[in-house]
């Protein structure tokens, strides 16, 4: 069931990995009119809510006072009162010290329906991902989950609550974790009890430090350990030499930037992230309509008497279509025209609409091109991104073809988050990947030029149009994609990792 107008969701996001919202909990986001989010919410859950919902950053960093939540507590009153749908979506469960509880008694008192959406908890989730189960047959039969009060360490009657348990889990408290674990060797904890502290768990930032629990916060800060970071105490610790799954990961510890539109970036994304890295998007375009559709229209009216039609992307297919069906056109107005699609990625688009390619030129360079379609002396429609570069055109021509050249959306500028772009700038991001020369161009603009970062992220391009764009603008490329698609983005991005782990420079 969609969100209904005039009811607060309070959602459960999951402990960072965007995969693990619940299927209730994704529905109720794609659907609401307004989402008020945490800190820890991922940019790739937010994308995930209408392009027309509110978003609304409600969420307390570290060592921040509370003030931000009189703010979410108003706007959850005055949005419902709106009669909109509202999505509270928060960090792990609301009811495990999310303050969904208070939220949910705000809107009982004011006569307001809501809905409690579990999430999965970072206390099991965190341990799961560093291969530590918080329970396990002849070594642990009960854990506890505790957090360190707002001003320090936990009560005295809370440590000495976790005699009862073999297991204990420390939620937001890694800033008292010395003060935290000395009061618990003083309620009756063995020092040497095993402990992990996972920072950023199940996230591509993830980072575990394993020591005995008098000595857990001395090596968790040596480390460099920061919010969000859960502790784990207990003899399953010990089991993580063997269950460790999560770290196994090629580009697990590296953050590699996608700068494509979001609406574009899932398939980039989602391998990346497979591969256990910390993506960061950093969409430097947004497609908008073009600023005519009248070539295109037209264009599509007579698609017949074309000898091929050729689809330079997905994106390009599915603009392509929903123009068409704008124009209440199908694929029967294709008639005996031949199709072309550049790459797997955009057969399987045009697939997805019942067309099967007649020819799949593996990259949109001149070179493949002229190789898949050979002379002729034919007409060609080639539906492209407004202001494209002209060599793939000039490139067909050259075997005798006629062309016309038709932009079906155009690239404007992106908007990408500025906690983003301030990773970018502070240095913070190891690789950053480009997929058009508008991409390049917009880097310079909306992030900053090579010499004005901490340190520049090293540059994969999908092609060596971009990566002619990026030598233009002073940045050094370190890989071209081969193919040029995203498959080949990936394999580029983990060559470069692998290779410096064997003893590169990146």
């Amino acid at each position: 069931m969609k969100a209904q107008p005039g009811v607060v969701y309070l959602v459960g996001a999951g402990p960072g990995d965007p995969g693990l919202i619940t299927a209730r909990g994704l529905e109720l986001l794609r659907t609401c009119d307004v989402v008020l989010y945490d800190r820890l919410v991922s940019h790739q859950l937010l994308a995930e809510a209408r392009s027309d919902a509110e978003l609304v950053f409600v969420g307390k960093k570290p060592g921040e006072a509370h003030s931000r939540q009189v703010v979410s507590d108003a706007l959850l009153v005055a949005r419902a009162r709106e009669n909109k749908s509202v999505v509270r979506l928060k960090g792990g469960d609301p009811f495990v010290f999310g303050r969904g509880a208070e939220e949910a008694l705000l809107l009982r008192d004011g006569s307001i329906p809501f809905e409690v959406v579990p999430g999965v908890s970072s206390a099991i989730a965190a341990p799961a991902y560093a291969g530590i189960p918080v329970t396990h047959r002849g070594l642990s039969s009960s854990f506890v989950v505790l957090t360190a009060r707002e001003e320090g360490a936990v009560e005295p009657d809370a440590a000495a609550l976790t005699l009862g348990a073999e297991t204990v889990v420390l939620l937001m408290g890694v800033s008292a974790l010395e003060s935290t674990t000395r009061r618990l060797i003083e309620a009756g904890r063995s020092p040497d009890e095993p402990a992990a502290t996972i920072e950023w768990a199940t996230t591509g930032r993830q980072r575990v430090v394993v020591a005995d629990l008098s000595s857990i916060a001395e090596r968790a800060a040596a480390e460099g350990l920061s919010p969000p970071a859960t502790t784990v105490i207990g003899s399953v610790v010990a089991l993580r030499s063997q269950l460790s799954w999560f770290e196994d990961r090629p580009l697990l510890g590296r953050s590699v930037a996608v700068t494509r539109p979001a609406a574009q970036a899932k398939a980039l994304v989602g391998a990346l992230a497979a591969l256990g890295a910390d993506v960061v998007e950093l969409p430097l375009i947004a497609i908008a309509e073009p600023s005519s559709h009248e070539d295109l229209d037209r264009a599509i009216k007579s698609l017949a008497g074309y000898d091929l039609v050729l689809f330079s992307s997905a994106n390009v297919v599915e603009r392509f279509f929903s123009r068409m069906d704008a124009l209440g056109v199908d694929a029967r107005a294709f008639g005996a025209a031949r199709v072309g699609a550049v790459g797997d990625r955009t057969a399987h688009a045009l697939a997805h609409r019942g067309i099967r390619a007649d020819l799949v030129p593996a990259t949109f360079t001149g070179e493949s091109l002229a190789a898949a379609i050979g002379d002729g002396s034919g007409s060609v429609l080639l539906p492209r991104v407004e202001g494209a570069p002209g060599e793939p055109r000039a490139a067909i021509a050259a075997r005798g073809w006629s062309i016309d050249e038709v932009a079906v959306y155009a690239n404007v500028p992106g908007e990408p988050p500025a906690d983003a772009v301030e990773r970018v700038r502070a240095g913070d991001v190891d690789i950053i990947t480009f997929t058009s020369a508008s991409t390049v161009r917009n880097f310079s603009t909306l992030v900053g030029r090579p010499e004005s970062l901490e340190r520049m992220p090293a540059v994969v391009c999908i092609g060596p149009a971009t990566a002619a764009a990026a030598g233009a603008e002073g940045l050094e490329v370190a890989a071209v994609a081969e193919p040029h698609d995203t498959d080949g983005l990936v394999a580029a991005v983990v060559a470069i990792v692998t290779g410096a782990a064997e003893g590169g420079t990146m």
